[in-house]
């Protein structure tokens, strides 16, 4: 790997970790998985993998150390690899915003299944009702967020990487 490709990826992970930042004052509003969409699409899935590995990494650093740690070590890299997958079926914007929703409303069913290996099935079931609300405002906002966001983001990226990184 080249240091523009450990520089690259460094500034893509500290962005995706500032954009979440920036929006944790609104409960499960984030442009976290837009990001991580339009990294991978833009860049490729296995410097989308990587990124996602400082992502949460990062977020261990800010937040500490617990179950969900775990999750997101499998769940974001699984959003990159179902992003490559979709990458030639989707041509719009609003596939990508459809992939965007269901992940945002299943987000909190992978976090309960987690959850019950560590503290019994009744409170995984139990973290997951409890947080279908939110899971609903999640799916709902990255559907929004991607319709939106996802061309100019894109397009943006897009000119970025020909005019100063050419892999």
């Amino acid at each position: 790997m080249k240091a523009r490709d450990v520089v690259l990826i460094g500034i893509l992970g500290a962005t995706i970790t500032t954009a979440k930042l920036t929006l944790s004052f609104i409960p499960n509003v984030e442009v976290v998985t837009l990001l991580f969409i339009i990294y991978t699409i833009t860049f490729g899935y296995k410097k989308g993998f990587l990124v996602s590995m400082v992502f949460t990494t990062t977020e261990i650093f800010i937040y500490g150390f617990s179950t969900w740690f775990l999750v997101y070590y499998v769940i974001w890299p699984m959003l990159v690899i179902i992003t490559e997958l979709m990458r030639k079926r989707i041509e719009s914007e609003y596939g990508y915003a459809i992939v965007g929703a269901i992940f945002g409303y299943t987000f909190g069913f992978f976090f309960a299944i987690m959850e019950s290996f560590f503290y019994g099935t009744a409170y995984g079931l139990a973290y997951w009702i409890r947080g279908i609300p939110l899971d609903l405002l999640h799916g709902t906002s990255n559907f929004i967020i991607i319709l939106v966001l996802f061309k100019p983001l894109k397009n943006l990226l897009s000119r970025l990487k020909v005019r100063y990184y050419r892999a």
